[in-house]
Order: structure tokens, then C-alpha cells, then sequence
């Protein structure tokens, strides 16, 4: 069963949501999860480490909030081609498409790139549909919302199987082969003697 709540939740911001500073690269932020009120998701807000500490006692409290520190993004003024796509971009992809079928699939892959310290689990909250999950990416500062579906031990190998598939086919399932059409069985026929 899907969340509500959308997957994926926008980028790092470039300055503080409360002053409007230009973070410095290298400098350590928080950021916040709140509910947002215009929809079932949440809303990012990245805040400076004064004004974090300046919010006043009866302020909105956050969904999820953690300490990072801000990476000012590389200036890529020119896309280079992508040949094959990473497992980053895959599960970029599948938690855009949020298909049901492919929400373990989502919850293997984030695990995987948390273990290549590419992802890092900075909350996990109890909700009526089970842990969510919230993962950060540690360079780009996106934050992934991830149920963590509880897979039973005996299925764990299935679904790294999948995933495996995934990678090794761009991130799509290969179409299952066609059987080869067979000629139609045609009868033998008893050989008559020559006359």
C-alpha cells in the first residue's frame, strides 16, 4: 500500500527559509519536515543555526528535523549525457512514478545507497501506514520519504534479485521473451508403395 504522501521531497535550498541568508558552503543548517497544509505531503524548510535557535516556543512543530551541513552545488552549465543510470537515478525515478509494486524495490535501493554512504537515514517516524523512513542525500541534500515495507527475511533475496535486474536493464523491467512460434504439428503420413 502506497503512502499519501508524496515520495520525494524538493532539493536544498541555497538560504535560510526565516532570514533569507545565503547559506555558506560547509556551513551547518537544519533542516525541517512539516506537514503541508495545502496537501497530504510535507514541506522542506532548510534554516540557519541562529535563527533555528530564535524560533519562538510556540512555533509549528516540525514532522521530522535534522542538523546538515550545506554543500553549495557545482555550476554544471552543460548536461553530460547519462550512458547507463545509477542506482541514485533509479530510485529517483521509481519514487517519481510511486507504483505500488515497486515500493519494496524503493526500500532495498534506498538501503543499498545508504551503505555506499551515498544516502543517510536521518528520522524514521511512526505513521498509520507504518515507519516512514527519511533519507537525505548526502551531496545534493534531497530528502527521500521511504516506507519501510518490513520485508520477511525468506523475501529479501526476490527483491535484490529485482533490483539487480533493474540496474543491469537502465532501470526498467526487460519484457518477458516471447515463446518461438512452433510450426503446426503436421500429421505423417504412411509412405504407399510405389505401384
Amino acid at each position: 500500500m502506497a503512502l499519501a504522501e508524496p515520495w520525494h521531497v524538493r532539493s536544498r535550498s541555497r538560504e535560510c527559509a526565516a532570514t533569507h541568508r545565503a547559506f555558506l558552503d560547509g556551513e551547518t543548517i537544519v533542516t525541517a519536515l512539516y506537514p503541508d497544509p495545502q496537501s497530504s505531503g510535507y514541506l522542506r524548510r532548510d534554516i540557519c543555526l541562529e535563527a533555528w535557535s530564535d524560533l519562538p516556543g510556540d512555533a509549528e512543530s516540525p514532522f521530522s528535523f535534522w542538523q546538515t551541513t550545506f554543500v553549495a552545488p557545482a555550476d554544471a552549465d552543460h548536461p553530460h549525457p547519462v550512458e547507463k543510470l545509477s542506482p541514485e537515478e533509479i530510485l529517483h525515478r521509481l519514487i517519481a512514478e510511486d507504483d505500488d509494486h515497486t515500493e519494496n524495490t524503493r526500500y532495498i535501493l534506498a538501503v543499498m545507497l545508504e551503505r555506499k554512504k551515498l544516502l543517510r537515514e536521518t528520522d524514521s517516524q511512526r505513521t498509520p501506514n507504518g515507519i516512514l523512513r527519511v533519507y537525505e542525500h548526502r551531496k545534493t541534500g534531497e530528502v527521500y520519504l521511504i516506507r519501510d515495507p518490513d520485508i520477511p527475511l525468506a523475501q529479501v533475496e526476490a527483491f535484490q534479485n529485482e533490483v539487480i535486474t533493474l540496474l543491469e536493464n537502465n532501470g526498467r523491467t526487460p519484457e518477458p521473451a516471447r515463446p518461438q512460434e512452433t510450426l503446426p504439428d503436421v500429421p505423417e503420413t504412411a509412405a504407399t508403395p510405389a505401384s
